[in-house]
């Protein structure tokens, strides 16, 4: 399994770093490069990892990698690389939820690897999460709930620091993110 994932996220890097090279509008070009480079890694990988969130999280790890090799502005192409991973994955098949998580979790972890924003970064994937649903026909009331409650998950993982800061940014830029956020805490509680 490694061995096919570790294929995925070099495709990925390959494929969509040579599409968005010289683009000139470098979103679309993004999303539409991530988009075809995830329904293929479906394709190849069948349905195997279909379940998981290890194939769009793959994705969004490798194009994330080959983006920042070529100069271009993670915090600018994350909401391109999740959409697209999170369209193609679910053109293919996958469900909206493991999508929506795999792509945004890798984002923000690779956003720390990078030393990029987190509370950006946060903020542009929930904003690619919700698109990339749109635009596939899923329930964006409930993609904006996942990727919300997937980036303040993965920002405690990373440090008290990150959750205040993925905090403040969804509230300033994410409709609704802050009732998401006053849910997920009272459920918390419940517990």
């Amino acid at each position: 399994m490694f061995k096919i994932l570790s294929s995925v996220v070099n495709g990925a890097k390959g494929a969509v770093t040579s599409s968005v090279k010289g683009a000139s509008d470098v979103l679309s070009a993004t999303i539409n490069a991530v988009k075809n480079v995830t329904v293929s890694a479906f394709k190849e990988t069948g349905d195997v990892l279909r379940e998981g969130i290890q194939v769009p999280a793959s994705i969004v790890k490798g194009t994330i990698e080959g983006l920042s090799e070529i100069g271009v502005s993670i915090i600018k192409a994350v909401k391109g690389v999740v959409d697209g991973t999170v369209q193609g994955a679910m053109q293919s098949g996958m469900e909206q939820k493991p999508a929506v998580e795999g792509a945004v979790a890798q984002a923000l972890h690779s956003a720390k690897e990078l030393g990029e924003d987190i509370g950006q970064t946060a903020v542009q994937s929930v904003m690619g999460a919700v698109n990339g649903v749109k635009q596939v026909g899923g329930d964006t009331v409930k993609a904006t709930f996942t990727a919300v409650k997937t980036v303040l998950t993965v920002a405690s993982e990373i440090s008290e620091e990150a959750v205040v800061s993925v905090k403040n940014a969804l509230k300033e830029s994410i409709d609704g993110a802050d009732d998401i956020m006053k849910e997920i805490d009272l459920k918390g509680k419940d517990k």
